[in-house]
């Protein structure tokens, strides 16, 4: 775990880190498409809070029947920043563009978020190395030519926002690490009740009509990002935050694409543009040069650990 949760995480298991990426990996590539559908019948910000605020309350409670501890002030400021960074300027800027673009040319141009994060590093101190500009270039290409086609050129207020959120989620995703807040599954309920709050005071202040669907569609995608985008799948993501490398939570973005741009295709009948297909394997190949770097790097690490004197002395020891 980080020191931004204030002390050390439990063990994670291969299985529950396998269980975690899974889930990260295929379910939130649906989400894209049922935030399509919630808001065609719920105000925006409305269905952001009350998505959260739900899904937070259920888990918080669940860990106050465990007996597990509540978190402190300190905690939920902390806890009340990322959840703004995550959930209601990243996430809700996507429930936001998806007024103006289809779902799946959505999580496209969010292809590039372990990129944005590399460069977030590097503001808080860790500059990103040669390849890896050459990785964020690659990306940068991918997403511009994704914007040239008539998915994402109809609507570039759309595209613009998306960027917005991707620029949020990576900042918060870097600052996890750095402030304080609670630990495991308190601390993602807490960021969730505190996106719930903020997500309807933003609805209120918009002017927006609390009024509920009628729709039984739109009540089941609520239902489903409730329990599964947000219950398990953002539970799931911060779960691997705490426990491995960032760049490992991030590859989430290899997959999330082309599973939304089925579900898309597939359920909501959306069509995309060629260049969509062309940039998305330029972006996704940029952040498959991001990750191959990292891993590279820890490998180096690992074997110069290895060589080290201390362990040396040890080795002898040990026969």
């Amino acid at each position: 775990m980080s020191s931004a949760q204030g002390g050390a995480a439990t063990p994670a298991s291969v299985w529950s880190i396998a269980a975690c990426l899974a889930t990260v990996y295929i379910v939130w590539g649906t989400t894209y498409f049922a935030i399509k559908v919630g808001i065609q019948g719920l105000p925006t910000f409305f269905l952001v809070g009350t998505r959260f605020l739900a899904a937070g309350g259920v888990l918080l409670g669940w860990q106050a029947l465990r007996g597990r501890r509540m978190p402190g002030l300190p905690e939920w400021r902390g806890a009340a920043l990322l959840g703004l960074l995550f959930l209601v300027l990243g996430n809700g800027s996507v429930a936001v563009a998806e007024h103006r673009i289809s779902s799946g040319a959505t999580v496209a141009l969010g292809s590039v978020m372990p990129l944005a994060t590399a460069l977030w590093s590097g503001v808080f101190g860790q500059w990103p190395r040669r390849m890896e500009w050459l990785a964020i270039a690659l990306g940068g290409l991918g997403a511009a030519i994704m914007l040239l086609g008539r998915d994402l050129q109809a609507s570039l207020a759309g595209a613009l926002i998306v960027l917005f959120g991707v620029t949020s989620w990576s900042l918060g995703t870097v600052l996890s690490r750095r402030i304080r807040g609670p630990h495991g599954a308190t601390g993602f309920a807490a960021e969730m009740i505190c996106a719930g709050v903020v997500g309807l005071a933003l609805s209120a202040a918009l002017g927006e009509r609390w009024s509920l669907a009628h729709a039984p569609r739109v009540w089941l995608a609520w239902g489903y990002l409730v329990v599964f985008g947000s219950l398990v799948g953002f539970s799931a993501f911060r779960y691997l935050v705490e426990r491995v490398s960032a760049t490992l939570a991030a590859t989430y973005a290899y997959v999330n694409p082309p599973v939304a741009l089925l579900v898309g295709w597939g359920l909501g009948g959306e069509s995309f543009s060629s260049s969509l297909f062309v940039g998305l394997p330029i972006a996704l190949a940029g952040v498959a040069l991001h990750g191959w770097v990292h891993a590279r790097a820890g490998a180096e690490r690992l074997r110069g650990a290895l060589r080290s004197p201390e362990v040396a002395r040890a080795s002898r020891m040990v026969k």
